[in-house]
This record gives structure tokens, C-alpha cells and sequence, in this order.
């Protein structure tokens, strides 16, 4: 009996142990539905705009950034969890960097190309262009995100920072950013027509005008993923915090915002976690460095 009884628990362990591998990998299956989906709203919205539907192609467009959105909390989720449940492997790590190509290069692509260029005829081949940059430099991104993981470093202080630390703007950040700006603003580029006045001066930016600018953020964003600027990774936060009140404390205050003002808070924490790289570098160029202590004089001199 007691056999008996010990063979059923090892094979409930080893059941457990199969589900618990399961569930990271089934948070990445959602982050990929989730890329996939953003990019047929996307085209749906692209389709609305052509029958010259503004109302109906907003609808799609805040649909596809809200997808965008719920593959960076899938992709925020997977991997803690498979670290908490102590469940990593080499299949998981493939399949999270196969869904972040779709749901932070393919899908922002496609958004950026069909709710901000489209219908805008002089920015056709720019926006293929941009578009193009986006999703080259994201899977450049990662593939040196993969072969950076694969090594193992030292077991010293500066692994310990690196781990703190992500090389290059992480992808679901650059797409999060985009999509967040989507979201704020939902209505297609082509029908936006600002106006602003200041200082007694009216300024009225047009479709082209806007089109332009997110050209330059859609650039600057592909160039932050491949440079060499740091950025937190926050992997330090999870169960074992040394402060959990506190961290209870900002989540719950943190989804309180994005349910009620999710549009100002997505775009507010978006900005502030893209721009936070190229802040820091400028800190440390403009940072006082201290002058070299003078060296001890010689006998040969005091002579």
C-alpha cells in the first residue's frame, strides 16, 4: 500500500510539474493571439479609412493599440511566472521571442503604417520605410536580447546590475509607446487637424505636420531598441521585495489610474520608461567627475 500510495504522489508531482511548464507558455500562446488580432484590426481600421469611415476606423485602431496592450502585460507575465514557479526552458524562451516579433514588430508596424500614414499620399514610402525600420530593429533587438541570455555571466556584483538592466529599449516598451499614443488619440492621422493658440498667436498643425513628427518618433524609437543605452528591467520586484506594502500599495493605485484614466496613464508611464534611457546617459555625461587624488611623492623627490 504504501507503494502504491507513493507511486500516485510521484505521478500527481510529475502532472503538476507539466501544468505548471504549461502555463508560462499558454501566457505566451495569449501575448500571441493578442499580436495577431492587433494586426486585423489594424487592416480593418486601413479598410474603414478608404470608405472614408473616420468613426468606425477610430474604433478599430483604439481595439489594435489595446491588443498591443495586453501582449505587454502577457509578456511582463510569462516570464515572471516561469521564474517564480521555478519552470524556464529553451522551448519558452523561443516561443517568447517568436510572439514578441508579431506583438511588438509586425503588429506596431501595421498599426503605424495604416492609423498613421494612410491616406496621407506624400508619406507612402516614408511610412513603408518607417514601418520597415521598426520591425527590423526590433528583431534585432531580440535576436541580441537571445544571445546575450545564452551566456552566463560571472556570479559578481556586475551580473547582478546587468540583470537590473536591459541593453537597448525593450520591444514591448518601444511598441507599448506607440500603441499608448494610439490610444490617447485614437482617430486616424489623416483626419486630425490641431488647433492651438499661445501668446496670441493661432498654430494649426496639419495631417502632414503630424505625420512628420510621428516619422521622427517612429525612428527614434527603432534606433533606442538597437543602441547600447541601459534600461531598469524592475526584475527586482516581485514576491520577495523588501518592501510589499509599498509595492501593493503603487499596484492597486497603478490599476485604479488605467481603469478610470487609462489613456493619460499608459501614455504618461510610456514616455517615462522610453525616455529614462537617454536621461540617464545625459546625466552621467553632465555628472561631475571627481579630480584624481595627486600621487605620493617619491623619496627621490623629497631629496
Amino acid at each position: 500500500m504504501n507503494r502504491e500510495a507513493e507511486a500516485k504522489q510521484r505521478l500527481a508531482r510529475r502532472r503538476l510539474r507539466k501544468g505548471v511548464y504549461v502555463l508560462p507558455s499558454l501566457i505566451t500562446c495569449i501575448n500571441i493571439y493578442m499580436g495577431f488580432y492587433a494586426v486585423v484590426e489594424s487592416l480593418k481600421g486601413y479598410k474603414y479609412i478608404a470608405l472614408n469611415d473616420p468613426e468606425a476606423a477610430t474604433r478599430h485602431f483604439d481595439i489594435a493599440a489595446l491588443c498591443i496592450g495586453w501582449s505587454v502585460l502577457c509578456d511582463f507575465l510569462d516570464g515572471r511566472i516561469a521564474r517564480l514557479v521555478h519552470a524556464t526552458s529553451e522551448f519558452g524562451v523561443q516561443l517568447d521571442s517568436l510572439a514578441d516579433v508579431l506583438s511588438f514588430g509586425v503588429a506596431p508596424a501595421v498599426l503605424l503604417y495604416t492609423w498613421g500614414f494612410s491616406g496621407i499620399p506624400a508619406f507612402q514610402k516614408l511610412a513603408w520605410g518607417a514601418a520597415f525600420v521598426h520591425l527590423i530593429c526590433c528583431a534585432l533587438r531580440l535576436a541580441r536580447f537571445n544571445v546575450q541570455a545564452a551566456k552566463s555571466p560571472p556570479a559578481d556584483a556586475g551580473a547582478k546590475t546587468a540583470k537590473r538592466f536591459f541593453v537597448g529599449l525593450p520591444t514591448p516598451a518601444a511598441a507599448g509607446l506607440l500603441a499608448a499614443i494610439v490610444h490617447f488619440t485614437p482617430l486616424p492621422v489623416v483626419y486630425q487637424e490641431t488647433y492651438c493658440q499661445a501668446f496670441g498667436w493661432e498654430l494649426v498643425i496639419t495631417p502632414v505636420e503630424w505625420a512628420v513628427g510621428l516619422l521622427a518618433l517612429a525612428v527614434t524609437l527603432a534606433l533606442l531598441m538597437v543602441s547600447t543605452l541601459r534600461f531598469n528591467s524592475f526584475k527586482d520586484l516581485g514576491p520577495y521585495t523588501r518592501h510589499p506594502q509599498v509595492m501593493l500599495l503603487s499596484l492597486g493605485l497603478l490599476i485604479f489610474l488605467v481603469y478610470n484614466y487609462s489613456e493619460w496613464t499608459l501614455l504618461i508611464l510610456a514616455i517615462l520608461y522610453a525616455g529614462q534611457g537617454p536621461a540617464s546617459k545625459l546625466a552621467s555625461l553632465f555628472r561631475r567627475r571627481p579630480a584624481p587624488s595627486p600621487a605620493p611623492a617619491s623619496a627621490e623627490t623629497l631629496r
